[in-house]
């Protein structure tokens, strides 16, 4: 499972599910935005908004399917939850979680760490030089986590980066799917104030 906000989905969202895909030998990864984020200080994009750009950037990738189940929840959303879900549903599977770099930092935050770690392998996508990173140090420290670590070209895209840009009117043609880039522009998402 790679799980996110998407908003909005990027180019390196699409790098790092290309390259799950893979380097895992993935028969399918799910892709999930997220539902009611609870650890996000800002105000997430519409949910339905969110979904129609994760489906127009990374549903026609090869073995990608972008699940929906996660926005479907009531209250909050928890990898651990979605993760359950898919070893019921994939008995005898082996399971994956794909996260960045950012995000490996701070895994032992997530809630039910370490029945995540006995569920899924990790697999951290790694931007340049992995053995500088701390995020990975940190997760290779932990007793009980299965690592993979994913190699991704440096890309300096981020969903935070994009929303800037458009909030000043820049062009982020370059960053995006141009699907992604005409569903931002038709509905007037991240426009200027």
């Amino acid at each position: 499972m790679f799980g996110g906000a998407f908003d909005p989905p990027h180019r390196a969202h699409a790098a790092l599910a290309q390259a799950a895909v893979a380097e895992l030998r993935l028969d399918r990864l799910y892709v999930l935005p997220t539902g009611d984020a609870w650890h996000k200080q800002r105000t997430l994009t519409a949910a339905a908004h969110r979904l129609a750009m994760a489906r127009l950037a990374l549903g026609a990738l090869p073995r990608v399917a972008v699940d929906d189940r996660e926005l479907q929840r009531s209250g909050p959303t928890y990898s651990i939850d979605t993760l359950r879900e898919l070893a019921a549903a994939h008995p005898g599977a082996e399971l994956f979680l794909v996260i960045g770099e950012d995000q490996a930092a701070g895994f032992t935050g997530w809630r039910e760490w370490q029945a995540i770690a006995a569920l899924a392998t990790i697999a951290v996508a790694a931007r340049g030089d992995a053995a500088g990173s701390p995020g990975i140090a940190a997760l290779q420290a932990l007793a009980g986590v299965r690592l993979r670590v994913l190699a991704l070209p440096r890309l300096a895209i981020s969903a935070t980066d994009i929303r800037a840009r458009l909030a000043v009117g820049q062009d982020i043609t370059r960053l995006v799917d141009p699907q992604v880039a005409s569903y931002i522009d038709r509905h007037h998402l991240y426009a200027p104030a």
